[in-house]
């Protein structure tokens, strides 16, 4: 089931989202429909508060990207309650554009390794080193989690600069080419 996705102005998306338990509902099915809204929109990783829900949950694809990166070849992975331990490496410059803010790209500079704690789709507790461009989607995506967004990240210029495209999405007027709920 393909879900909308909800664009930037809803709260549910600057709200810090909540650890879940074993026992939260559907679990399972709401993964995998996560897994089909960000491939139908073209997503390589999808939060739950992105779909209008206030859970720790993150979904990442990099499969279609396997074809330029081949170690990304079925990478296809749920992260239940993940939180960043540490970020660290070499400082980045690299765009990014999210799929709650449709049409907007800019560059942010994120630390290329980090270190991850998280439950797997069993609630089995994992703890990792990652690095390259999957450190920079999971921080992304965990970002989310703690009701930030990438243009968080960037300079209050260039804020100031996307403020039209901002406000255009404050008045439910976002075009993509994926289902939205947008700000009413």
């Amino acid at each position: 089931m393909i879900l909308p996705i909800y664009v930037y102005g809803q709260p549910v998306l600057r709200k810090v989202a909540e650890d879940i338990t074993p026992d939260y509902p559907n679990l399972k099915e709401l993964i995998e429909n996560m897994f089909e809204t960000m491939v139908h929109a073209d997503g390589v990783g999808l939060a739950a508060p992105q779909i209008g829900l206030p859970i720790r949950v993150v979904t990442i694809t990099l499969d279609p990207l396997s074809e330029e990166y081949p170690e990304f070849k079925d990478f296809n992975k749920a992260y239940i309650n993940p939180h960043i331990l540490e970020v660290g490496g070499e400082e980045v410059n690299m765009e990014e554009g999210c799929l709650s803010l449709p049409g907007i790209h800019e560059t942010v500079k994120r630390g290329d390794k980090i270190r991850v704690k998280y439950m797997d789709e069993n609630f089995v507790e994992h703890e990792e080193e990652v690095e390259g461009y999957l450190a920079r989607v999971m921080q992304h995506e965990f970002d989310h989690l703690d009701g930030k967004m990438f243009i968080d990240h960037i300079s209050p210029l260039r804020r100031q600069m996307i403020k039209g495209k901002l406000n255009t999405m404050l008045k439910g007027k976002a075009r993509s080419s994926y289902k939205m709920k947008q700000v009413k």
